[in-house]
């Protein structure tokens, strides 16, 4: 009953016109250096808020402007517009540079996760040392993921959002494709372990009973 009362009280005030939630938005996404959820910036606005509808008129109104609302995995974050990247370079600090080994590592991970160590050493034809995989987890570029159902149940490596956000990619299909990484030389110019296809190459079907059947390799 405590329930439906609350729920009745809520019902009697109208949420605020759509103008006032995209300045809403507006100010959660700028006053935040993360990427929030459609359900986070909810969970600061009035009750009966829509979101996801705000952030089409805020999109739009920074349409062409310095700044972008982008979409980093499954939140939004008010970026920097790409072209205009380079007036930040004095203002970026490079506290760490990344080793082949790290680069390599974390490309075969980006390409093909959920990957296991093996595999990993397998496609690179060396072994990957606990410090390269120990940097990246550091700068929260890679993150371990489900264990395969394979003897020794092996832990896998996924890329984070973070990882994504850092290079403006809303998610892993945006990434350039693998013969652009070993023509930059990334990569060693040798076919990765079963054959795998690039992303957006192959037969179709196939890719789906991949997919269809990998869930089953795995431990939730």
């Amino acid at each position: 009953m405590a329930e439906d009362t609350e729920k009745k009280e809520e019902s009697l005030f109208d949420a605020p016109p759509i103008a006032e939630q995209e300045r809403m938005c507006e100010a959660i996404l700028f006053a935040t250096a993360e990427p929030l959820t459609i359900k986070e910036m909810e969970a600061r606005m009035p009750h009966g808020c829509d979101a996801a509808e705000a952030l089409v008129y805020v999109r739009k109104r920074y349409e062409g402007r310095g700044v972008n609302l982008v979409k980093v995995g499954d939140a939004w974050a008010m970026r920097t517009a790409p072209d205009l990247g380079f007036l930040m370079q004095k203002e970026t600090v490079e506290t760490r540079k990344l080793s082949r080994a790290a680069v390599e590592t974390l490309a075969i991970i980006a390409y093909h996760q959920p990957v296991t160590r093996a595999e990993i050493e397998e496609i690179r034809g060396v072994s990957v040392s606990r410090g390269t995989v120990d940097q990246l987890l550091e700068m929260e570029w890679i993150r371990f993921g489900r264990r395969k159902m394979t003897p020794g149940r092996p832990v896998t490596f996924v890329v984070t959002q973070s990882f994504l956000d850092h290079f403006g990619l809303e998610s892993a299909r945006d990434l350039p494709g693998l013969k652009e990484l070993r023509a930059a030389g990334l990569l060693e110019n040798r076919p990765a372990p079963g054959a795998m296809p690039q992303m957006g190459e192959g037969d179709s079907d196939a890719d789906e009973q991949s997919s269809e059947g990998q869930s089953e390799l795995f431990e939730d």
